[in-house]
């Protein structure tokens, strides 16, 4: 279909008293040759949305250019089925953040310009459809697993459960009692009672469970996965649509405890789990495990390994709650009897904290702040020492038993720790990697993913083995797009968590295979229906793409040429910023299209009037800069702000193009990055780091200074940090003096 475009300019919000829109209406009647131009007093009005529609129905216009407000206000408004819709924010950066009348106008001429462009380079995007399978796979039986499956079940979803235990319920099943989940002024202890909900599961028709079964493999993309499984030596496949990851959790290995706390050595050390396990088999009464005999004495020590740099550096969660739990049982089973808590900090966060002050009250329990240091055996009794404590300086304490609060450990940990193993030999070359293969003991693997980035789920780096949830912006989505973590394999917690986790990755399941069916993205672009089309008969495989992606979705043929599983796909675009021959685009994104604005931005040809690019990510920079605006905070005149999908898809090739036209410098706006990321697309604002770390060598060949081109990271709630990087860049800017490629 022929591209007529039509530009709507509105005179609202005070647009129409800051700019000639009249010298701008004849300047994309002539210079750009619109089509149709048009003005509105308020564009967004009856009478505005209307004359769109006319021009659409009447004079064929289908590439929409709206001049006026944000495009993050009035989406519904300015929604035009069909036709490529561009969104130019002169309100925003050319009225609110400038003062001079002369600078607004240069400025809504250089954007009113460059949205005209993107609308003759851009197409409307055919979304990629394929018949997909609306059913969902749940890798994990304990109580997020089920409780995700019934969920999801309950929505209408076929659900397939894999779990390798004989039976279903997880390590909840193990339990005596839970943490109240209801009353927790009277601390009664409820019944774990998973029975009810096993058979609500198992009695489900949508529900289909594999038990002692294992996962052999995964292939495929969202909505067409195809699974194999094994069971008692033979296999089975299935196609699902989603999958989520429930393995749960380990606990820590206590015999890394022995030095300390004498686990191993002493019979009577035991871990908090295995105290579960004794109230169980002895229906609530303590005997200790030397002689059987019923305790009168037991010393709980809590963080018994945790938040300690040398075994568990973070905090488990449920700990606390669960050595409350536990005292209970040794006064319950025998009212004559003592349990005392040593403690470097309770935590108990939400109505939890009513718990631990019943605890407080409980007759026979005794909590007490302090650092044990050593434990030695006496006969028949243990005793204790406790430093720094609130009963003294130094206290020794006699007990006939000892438990150990150990902590969480995710069941994705051994395998994470593996290919990290794996990946640090194999870049020391091929015999480091044959010998590591050969004398490292391989664990199980869980999900065994077809995936050339790997056969499980990311890791988040210094997270410990637990799931990369991009837990900041969105919590369970990992970054394999239709594959969800849930539960203690994403981050400890309690019981009561991890069912209302479950919920939330059922919800998303569901979501990813509604969205895929009609070939749109998920989370952040959850609207997009563009996909990366790549001009393969210039690859070189080079293998960039492959290896940057953040989300796998794309892999390797046997001669290493690389293809797309598109519904992997989150659309960021990163492949596109990666390619070094520029041969990745999205109908409505690509390299010629950003580079055909750069190169039509006004530059001043006066030395003293700089020009700055001013590249932003559209999830956390961009929405900053409006901020800025909508605070009426006012910003230099020489920036001029293209928003990208994300800091990843920016390619090296615009920076060459921007500053060889006179362009006085480049200032790249990404979301924060490291451990605690904020960028939607896990990795974008990293690689955009790493990929300027290289853009020196195109400086040097233009003969140009470093600082010319600055990255900042920012959050999308720390716009008032905006005018002060804009200010100590110019500053920068000035002091290195004008491109010397000005008025070329």
């Amino acid at each position: 279909m022929e591209k007529k475009i039509g530009l709507y300019i509105c005179k609202g919000c005070g647009i129409g008293d800051a700019i000639d829109v009249e010298k701008i209406s004849n300047i994309a009647k002539n210079a750009l040759r619109v089509p149709v131009v048009a003005v509105s007093d308020v564009l967004c009005s009856k009478e505005g949305i209307d004359l769109i529609k006319k021009d659409i129905a009447e004079q064929g216009v289908n590439s929409v250019v709206i001049a006026g407000c944000s495009p993050r206000v009035k989406t519904y408004e300015f929604s035009f089925p069909g036709c490529f819709v561009e969104r130019v924010p002169v309100r925003e950066l050319a009225v609110w953040t400038i003062e001079s009348p002369e600078e607004q106008q240069q400025a809504a001429e250089d954007y009113i310009k460059m949205g005209v462009i993107k609308a003759q380079k851009g197409e409307v995007p055919e979304p990629y459809v394929i018949e997909i399978t609306k059913s969902i796979l749940v890798v994990g039986g304990g109580i997020s697993g089920m409780t995700a499956a019934l969920e999801a079940a309950r929505a209408g979803y076929d659900v397939f459960i894999v779990e390798k235990e004989p039976e279903l319920g997880g390590f909840a099943k193990k339990l005596y009692k839970r943490v109240p989940t209801d009353d927790f002024t009277k601390g009664v202890l409820e019944d774990v009672n998973l029975e009810p909900l096993i058979n609500e599961v198992t009695s489900n028709p949508k529900i289909k469970v594999y038990t002692s079964s294992k996962i052999e493999r995964i292939d495929g993309q969202p909505g067409d996965f195809d699974v194999t499984i094994s069971k008692n030596g033979s296999t089975e496949k299935f196609k699902v649509g989603a999958i989520i990851q429930a393995t749960g959790w380990k606990p820590y290995d206590a015999k890394k405890l022995t030095k300390k706390y004498g686990y191993g050595k002493f019979k009577d050390v035991v871990t908090n789990f295995e105290f579960e396990e004794i109230a169980k088999n002895n229906n609530g009464v303590i005997k200790r495990p030397s002689d059987h005999r019923v305790v009168k004495s037991v010393l709980f020590i809590q963080c018994a390994g945790q938040r300690d740099p040398e075994h568990l550096p973070y905090c488990s969660g449920m700990c606390c709650a669960t050595t409350l739990k536990q005292a209970r049982y040794v006064t319950d089973g025998n009212p004559d009897a003592m349990a005392m808590v040593i403690y470097k900090d309770i935590r108990t966060p939400g109505k939890l904290e009513y718990y631990y002050k019943e605890a407080q009250n409980t007759p026979g329990v005794m909590l007490a702040k302090g650092e044990v240091t050593g434990i030695r055996e006496e006969w028949d009794k243990l005793i204790v020492t406790v430093e720094d404590s609130l009963l003294g300086e130094k206290a020794e304490i006699e007990t006939e038993m000892v438990v150990l609060a150990t902590g969480m450990v995710p069941t994705t940990k051994e395998p994470q720790d593996y290919l990290i193993g794996l990946q640090e030999a194999a870049a020391k070359g091929d015999e480091a990697k044959a010998k590591y293969i050969e004398t490292t003991k391989k664990p199980e693997f869980i999900l065994n993913l077809g995936y050339r980035q790997g056969p499980e789920l990311p890791f988040l780096e210094g997270g410990f083995g637990f799931v990369d949830s991009n837990f900041i912006c969105f919590q369970y989505e990992t970054r394999r797009t239709g594959i969800y973590a849930v539960g203690p394999v994403r981050q400890p917690m309690n019981m009561t968590e991890a069912q209302e986790d479950a919920r939330g990755a059922a919800l998303k399941a569901i979501q990813v295979l509604e969205h895929v069916e009609k070939g749109m993205a998920v989370h952040p672009r959850a609207w997009d229906t563009s996909y990366p089309e790549p001009n393969l008969s210039k690859c070189t495989a080079c293998k960039r793409c492959t290896e940057e992606c953040p989300f796998g979705a794309i892999d390797e043929d046997e001669k290493g040429t690389p293809f797309y599983k598109p519904n992997r796909c989150r659309r960021c675009g990163t492949c596109m910023g990666a390619c070094p021959e520029r041969i990745v685009s999205f109908k409505d994104y690509s390299v010629d299209m950003i580079g055909s604005m750069l190169k039509n931005v006004s530059v001043p040809s006066e030395d003293d009037r700089p020009r700055i690019i001013v590249l932003c990510c559209e999830n956390d920079a961009f929405p900053a800069i409006e901020t800025v605006a909508f605070n009426r905070l006012k910003l230099d005149p020489a920036l001029r702000f293209i928003q990208l999908r994300c800091l990843g898809s920016m390619n090296l090739v615009w920076i060459a193009d921007a500053l060889s036209r006179g362009v006085d410098g480049m200032l790249l706006l990404g979301c924060k990055f490291g451990e605690n990321y904020q960028c939607h697309f896990a990795k974008g604002s990293e690689l955009a780091k790493y990929r300027l770390g290289k853009v020196q060598e195109t400086l040097d060949r233009l003969q140009l200074e470093s600082d010319r081109v600055q990255m900042y990271e920012l959050a999308i709630d720390e716009y008032w940090r905006i005018p002060d990087i804009v200010n100590e860049f110019m500053e920068k800017i000035r002091e290195i003096g004008p491109n010397p490629f000005k008025g070329f």
